[in-house]
């Protein structure tokens, strides 16, 4: 059923927590087995916050294929209030397109903080977490003006979980992001989670006048935010007081029409991804359970005893989640765990229960002028395909922050930068010992 995309019209959905069907343990790699280690092969430009104290800061990357000429092939980085910053093959940035600009004196500007591709397509959308919208842009790699251009038409592209200007300058706005082009019916498709809050929105794209395109709100639901452990007891995970435990990292598998939504101090959650049905708790993070007071003057949350009921594989925060898919089918779902800088690979099939396989870091290099590793990751994309030249097997793109070495700035303080990380998929294949062709 659909509603006007207005906030006073939308349907407020609450998924119940009895109503959490939580996966089979899934047999981890065999016991013993280390994380493996890869290193970048190359690295973009560092990012800084600017002179102004706005925060133009690495934090989601999506790769676009060419799939006419795969080496004019672009990777699309966001960079909050600093925009979108487009690279190629290189990591070299081609192009920076600034964040939109605040609506007036004392409202909030663009931050753009989540990008994806749409599949099969020349689109790319971004959440909006300044002004709580979606930004959409088409890909060209021949347009003279620069290969990315903003065509969203602004008439049709309305607040996502606000009502009105003074709501979006509250900032509990449009946060996490995944898009997919439905194969069936051909209609693109985001799914778009609130900052501070437990909800998550499906909003449909609509084709607008001169190539634009719009969006309206189709549903919107509410992920649990209380759980009960095996021991009977309710348990919430700690968090600033007022907010809720929300969700960022996302990606769907268009071959199943699958949501995996990463709840960043619970765990990944797998859903339909028309926000329909029970959504299932693959895997948790390793402190899930563990009780806690909370200092009520400094916000502290002090752990207690850990009664064991956590995941194996995940610190807190769980973060950017993609898709590492084989050829002619199958592959694994990857997981950013930040706490630890480390990425838990899934079994793709939902039939295994999205059982665990192995684990990845990518460390630094050795040698004069080896690039560093990727460290409190937020977010990354994976394509295994061949793009020519350096990566004719695939390429995977990691957010790195803080980026190292840091840098002095005008005050003699030290800047902390963050950037892009490209890695050989063929590096990745023999790290992890699972052969991606």
């Amino acid at each position: 059923m659909s509603h006007p995309p207005t906030s006073r019209h939308k349907r407020w959905l609450t998924i119940a927590a009895v109503a959490v069907v939580t996966a089979a343990a899934a047999a981890p790699a065999e016991a013993g087995t280390p994380v493996a280690e890869v290193t970048a092969t190359a690295e973009t430009p560092t990012l800084f916050d600017d002179a102004a104290g706005g925060d133009a800061s690495a934090d989601d990357p999506a790769i676009w294929r060419d799939p006419d000429d795969p080496t004019r092939s672009l990777v699309l980085g966001t960079a909050k209030v600093g925009g979108l910053r487009v690279y190629d093959l290189a990591a070299r940035e081609v192009q920076s397109l600034p964040a939109p600009k605040a609506p007036g004196a004392g409202d909030k500007p663009g931050r753009i903080n989540n990008v994806d591709v749409i599949e099969g397509t020349d689109l790319a959308v971004a959440t909006d977490r300044g002004r709580d919208k979606l930004v959409v842009y088409s890909v060209d790699p021949g347009r003279g003006t620069g290969p990315v251009k903003d065509v969203t038409a602004q008439d049709s592209a309305p607040y996502i979980f606000s009502a009105d200007q003074d709501e979006v300058n509250k900032q509990a706005t449009a946060y996490g992001l995944a898009s997919w082009k439905d194969r069936k019916t051909g209609r693109i498709h985001a799914v778009v989670t609130q900052e501070t809050t437990n909800k998550v929105a499906l909003l449909e794209l609509t084709k607008e006048a001169g190539g634009t395109y719009g969006y309206r709100t189709i549903r919107t639901i509410g992920i649990p935010t209380a759980f009960t452990l095996p021991n009977g007891k309710r348990w919430a995970p700690c968090e600033d007081p007022g907010e809720q435990p929300y969700l960022e990292g996302m990606r769907v598998d268009p071959a199943n029409g699958m949501l995996y939504a990463g709840q960043e101090d619970v765990g990944v959650w797998r859903m339909r991804a028309d926000l329909t049905g029970e959504p299932t708790l693959i895997d948790k993070v390793k402190d899930y359970g563990v009780p806690y007071t909370q200092d009520p003057g400094t916000g502290e949350c002090v752990p207690g005893e850990d009664p064991g009921f956590g995941g194996d594989h995940l610190v807190a925060d769980v973060e950017g989640i993609t898709l590492l898919e084989r050829p002619g089918g199958g592959g694994y779902v990857v997981v950013s765990s930040q706490g630890d800088s480390t990425f838990a690979m899934y079994d793709r099939d939902p039939a295994k229960g999205n059982a665990f396989v192995r684990s990845f870091r990518v460390v630094a290099g050795r040698g004069e002028g080896a690039i560093d590793g990727a460290d409190g990751t937020d977010s990354l994309d994976i394509v295994n395909e061949s793009f020519g030249g350096k990566y004719p097997q695939g390429l995977a793109v990691i957010q790195d922050a803080p980026d190292t070495p840091t840098v002095d700035g005008d005050d003699g303080e030290p800047r902390e930068g963050s950037n892009y990380k490209y890695v050989d998929l063929r590096n990745l294949s023999a790290a992890t010992g699972l052969g991606f062709r």
